[in-house]
C-alpha cells in the first residue's frame, strides 16, 4: 500500500488528550496534527522522535496534518489505525494471506451481530468467513501485545465471532501489527486480563481462529509482512 497523499517529517514534541500532536518540522513551523488512535500508544511516542505526518489536502480539516508514523528504536511504526483495515483487505484481494484464500468476494464494513459491523467479510457462495481486524503498535523486545488500553469493545468484537462460529460460519481475529520488528505476538493480560481471558476461550473453545501477521512500515508505504506465531 502506497500512502498517495503528500507527506512532511518532523520532531514529536508531545502526544496528548489522545487525539493531539504537536509536532515541529524538519523547517522550524510548530503545528497541531491529528492523531487517530484512541489507544495509549504506550512506548510509540517518545518525545524528540522522528515522525511523518500526512496532508489530507482539505483546508477545511480543523486538523489539516495526520499523525501517521513515528521511528521507535530505529523502527518505523504505523499508529494511524484507519489504515490496518484497508492493508489487510488489499493483502488479502491479493493473495498474501495464505490462510484467507479461495473466497469469491469481499466486503468491508458490513452490518452482523448485534449493532456491529465486521471489518472484512470472505464469501464464496454459502461459505462466509468474518474477519475483524485489530491494529496495534505495542511491543516488549520482540513480541507483539494488544491491547495497549482496556477495551471492552474488543471484548465485544471476539463474543460476536464466536457467534458467527456457533452459526456455522469462519471467524478469524487478524492482528494487523504495525510494526516489523517483532516475530511474535501474545495478548497484553498486565494491561486487560478480561481480554486476554475471552481471547484464549473463544480460540480454544469456542472455534475462532486467530492470525498475527508483521508489517513492514515506511514513511509512505505500508506493506502486509510475515505471520508471527501466537503464544496463548
Amino acid at each position: 500500500m502506497r500512502i498517495e497523499q503528500p507527506i512532511t517529517q518532523g520532531k514529536l514534541i508531545k502526544r496528548y488528550k489522545r487525539f493531539l500532536a504537536d509536532v515541529e518540522l524538519d523547517d522550524g513551523e510548530l503545528l497541531t496534527a491529528h492523531c487517530p488512535n484512541t489507544g495509549s500508544l504506550k512506548g510509540c511516542v517518545p518525545e524528540g522522535a522522528r515522525v511523518v505526518l500526512r496532508d489530507s489536502e482539505n483546508p477545511k480539516r480543523k486538523l489539516r496534518w495526520t499523525f501517521q508514523t513515528v521511528e521507535v528504536d530505529g523502527t518505523w511504526v504505523n499508529v494511524d489505525t484507519g489504515l490496518p483495515n484497508a492493508l489487510v483487505a488489499e493483502a488479502i484481494e491479493q493473495g498474501k494471506v495464505k490462510e484467507l484464500t479461495g473466497f469469491d468476494s469481499l466486503r468491508r464494513e458490513v452490518k452482523y451481530g448485534e449493532n456491529s459491523r465486521i471489518d472484512v467479510l470472505l464469501e464464496q457462495g454459502d461459505k462466509k468467513c468474518y474477519v475483524e481486524v485489530k491494529s496495534t503498535t505495542l511491543a516488549e523486545g520482540k513480541t507483539a501485545m494488544f491491547p495497549d488500553a482496556v477495551t471492552e469493545r474488543g471484548r465485544k468484537h471476539l463474543i460476536e465471532l464466536e457467534r458467527m462460529v456457533a452459526e456455522g460460519h469462519r471467524a478469524v481475529i487478524f492482528f494487523c501489527v504495525s510494526r516489523g520488528d517483532v516475530t511474535n505476538f501474545t495478548t497484553a493480560d498486565e494491561i486487560d486480563p478480561k481480554y486476554g481471558e475471552t481471547f484464549r476461550r473463544v480460540c480454544t473453545e469456542g472455534g475462532v481462529e486467530a492470525l498475527a501477521y508483521s508489517t513492514k512500515v515506511g514513511p509512505d508505504s505500508f506493506e502486509i509482512g510475515k505471520r508471527l506465531k501466537i503464544k496463548f
